[in-house]
């Protein structure tokens, strides 16, 4: 049976790993909801023991979803990541489209340095070719989002941003049916409705849910239409086995307003240069997975997975000075252009939780075993029409680019925690990735036998973490993991002619270090983290000549980059009643992240850029709110302010007039305002109000897609959700 226990009063932070306790085997309730109205927006580290995973030590922080005072149906990620010191939030597609996030100096394009899960299942559309997320899962389906820093690599995969899970709601298990549903109207025509049933018969528990969301944008001619659907049957015949299948799709057509000026931006933020341009992927995510509890200290987990899906654009793809505009030769528009990369994605993994005695000392151990094939083909440069709709069709069947990357990559790897006092432990640990890349097909501007590429992978990896507790309210962890990037198929393949692709390029790798202090004290809590990220090879470019002289563009790796800081999360609770309370809090990290050793092309000449700032990497982003909460009202202010950042790794502070292409993002503040009625678990009600002051602001120029130039964030905007459960 379920039980809602309702709790008013301050909930302490307890630091007690799970695996000093033999694993559970015995009866135990389906599922336990602890409700505190005057506390349910606090961020706790993921337990030390995890289902099949070690998180003790680790940079771990989880974010509940059901009353964090966001703004879910826009995915506004400032409020979402709120209280997660130093994310980086990248607003590039539309509101509600994507979540693009990175910290510690990382590139924010679709999560794509982060291991992205749903319920455990990676969402990468291919981890070694194009590893960016591009399935979109509705925030009305999430109940929570686990984040594991860089130093949970060999566990997770050999990421430097670490992972981000997205956890899934799941149905009443009281009762063989329930229902929600979750309606959000707002600015710029926004209507987006979310359906889910859920329950429990027997052995079988399922969950299901259908989201369809539509919205314009701040900006003219920009439009989102989203879908989403999933559906999860789990099967435990026994307590000691569950099979769980599940199905998930995601797909959405993103009519993209295109980029800015800087003079066009100070003039009208809202003003568009593109009128046909068109985004679009469609992903589906299957998955199989087995958990056994083989005996009461042993658990094994089985996953059988898949990525597959297409990622559709259709273009008018020039820079920002060039117009869209009809051709006065032909009196129509000038053709398109159609990319499409069709992902086939498919991962198996078999992993353990073991725990042991070594003499006195008890040990846990977490290990496995992932094998995963992907074949990422790439059709790109067709000639699309003339056309304003979102048509794929192709005027000449010849593609400039039709390429296979074909990846086949085996992952062991085992960490084990050694519990060598009640309140010390000490894990170490290694990750051996075994791999190869093939990239063979035709480039039409490029010689034939510059393809196939044949490119082989083989890192070992190896990490350690530390684990203190003086009491059980406080702890001291700290650890360092090593990481490494693959090459991406945007750094194998040539852009043009001119361009050459080093063949002795390499991964990039490194490491992640951090030292850390959580804890909670009467009416404070706290996590205060310092970090250093290590990422040797950088890839990049360098201008070059041949031996007839001729200059050229050669993509190779460039030097390294460090960077350092500290993250701080801060929350106060003050409860002046068992119906009032206030919640103060503050989220910041200071950062420094520079380029070592490093030199990349200028025009025609290459250039040192040691000591340079990293793109998109802010030296301060700071988020401070407060929640007053009187019975089930409650109101929240939240400001975020991100500091000014380069474009460029040459560090360009003026941009070009022409196309606002590098050049200085400027700092931004923005104030957000939540207001939530619960006025039963039945009915709830949410108003956002989002960049009260209309600020005018932008968080990134991109330099590849959806194109260079400056892409104006949402002025002031709001949306009313009302959810009813049944």
């Amino acid at each position: 049976m379920r039980r809602i226990i309702l709790i008013p009063l301050l909930l302490q932070l307890t630091f007690v790993s799970q695996a000093q306790k033999p694993i559970e085997s015995d009866r135990s309730l389906d599922s336990i909801v602890v409700i505190s109205y005057l506390n349910q927006n606090a961020i706790r580290p993921l337990p030390g023991v995890h289902g099949t995973f070690l998180y003790s030590g680790k940079k771990t922080e989880t974010i509940d979803l059901s009353y964090i005072p966001a703004d879910i149906s826009n995915k506004t990620g400032r409020q979402v990541f709120a209280k997660i010191p130093g994310v980086f939030v990248y607003d590039m597609d539309g509101a509600g489209n994507q979540v693009n996030i990175s910290t510690r100096g990382l590139d924010p394009h679709r999560g794509w340095e982060f291991n992205v899960r749903k319920d455990g299942i990676i969402t990468n559309s291919d981890m070694y070719g194009y590893p960016a997320s591009h399935y979109s899962m509705p925030l009305e389906s999430t109940a929570r989002i686990e984040l594991v820093r860089g130093t949970g690599s060999l566990q997770y995969g050999a990421q430097f941003g670490g992972m981000l899970n997205y956890v899934t709601k799941q149905g009443d298990t009281s009762r063989a049916f329930g229902f929600e549903n979750i309606t959000t109207v707002g600015s710029f025509n926004l209507l987006s409705t979310y359906n889910a049933v859920g329950g429990k018969a027997g052995k079988w528990k399922y969950y299901a849910y259908f989201y369809n969301k539509s919205r314009d944008g701040f900006r003219k001619n920009e439009h989102t239409s989203a879908d989403a659907q999933s559906i999860v049957v789990n099967y435990e015949p026994t307590k000691r086995f569950m099979m769980r299948m599940e199905w998930a799709r995601s797909t959405y057509r993103y009519r993209i307003p295109g980029g800015l000026t800087d003079s066009m931006f100070h003039v009208d933020p809202t003003q568009a240069t593109r009128s046909r341009n068109y985004f679009s992927p469609d992903i589906h995510v299957p998955s199989l997975t087995f958990n056994w509890q083989a005996v009461p200290n042993l658990k094994l987990q089985f996953t059988l997975s898949a990525v597959l899906g297409r990622r559709n654009s259709v273009l008018f793809d020039k820079p920002t000075n060039v117009l869209d505009t009809i051709n006065h030769a032909t009196f129509d528009y000038n053709n398109r252009q159609v990319d499409i990369d069709r992902f086939n994605s498919y991962t198996a993994e078999l992993r353990l939780l073991n725990e042991f005695s070594l003499g006195k000392v008890v040990s846990t151990l977490a290990a496995g075993v992932q094998y995963m094939n992907n074949d990422l083909h790439r059709t790109q440069l067709g000639k699309g029409t003339t056309g304003s709709d979102f048509d794929l069709t192709l005027v000449d069947p010849t593609w400039g680019r039709d390429v296979h990357l074909k990846t086949k990559n085996i992952a062991l790897y085992a960490e084990n925690k050694f519990q060598l006092l009640e309140n010390l432990s000490f894990n170490v640990g290694g990750r051996v990735e075994i791999g190869k890349t093939d990239l063979d097909g035709i480039i039409t501007y490029y010689p034939d036998e510059q393809l196939p590429v044949r490119i082989r992978h083989q890192f070992p990896l190896l990490g350690f973490n530390i684990s203190y507790k003086p009491n059980n309210n406080s702890e001291l962890y700290g650890g360092c993991s090593q990481a490494y990037h693959p090459m991406l198929f945007k750094d194998l393949i040539p852009g043009s002619l001119f361009e050459k692709v080093d063949s002795n390029i390499k991964d990039a790798k490194g490491y992640n270090a951090e030292l850390g202090w959580r804890g909670a004290w009467k009416f404070l809590r706290w996590d205060v983290t310092g970090f250093l990220l290590n990422y040797r090879n950088r890839f990049g470019t360098l201008a070059g000549t041949d031996v007839s002289g001729n200059f050229y563009t050669y993509r190779t790796n460039i030097g390294n980059s460090i960077s350092t800081g500290g993250e701080i999360l801060v929350q106060a609770d003050w409860y002046l009643s068992r119906k009032l309370g206030i919640s103060l809090f503050t989220s910041t990290a200071l950062m420094n992240a520079r380029y070592k050793n490093a030199t990349i092309k200028s025009g025609n000449n290459n250039v040192n850029i040691d000591g340079n700032k990293v793109e998109s990497a802010p030296g301060i982003i700071t988020r401070n709110g407060g929640t007053i909460r009187y019975k089930q009202v409650s109101f929240s202010a939240l400001y975020s302010y991100t500091g000014e950042s380069f474009a460029d790794a040459l560090n360009t502070v003026t941009p070009p007039r022409a196309t606002g292409a590098v050049g200085i993002v400027p700092a931004y503040g923005i104030l957000d305002f939540n207001f939530v009625l619960r006025y039963s678990r039945a009915l709830e009600a949410r108003v956002n109000i989002n960049n009260v002051t209309d600020k005018k602001y932008f968080t990134k120029r991109p330099s590849f897609y959806p194109g260079p130039g400056v892409w104006p964030s949402d002025g002031r905007n709001f949306s009313v959700s009302l959810a009813v459960r049944m």
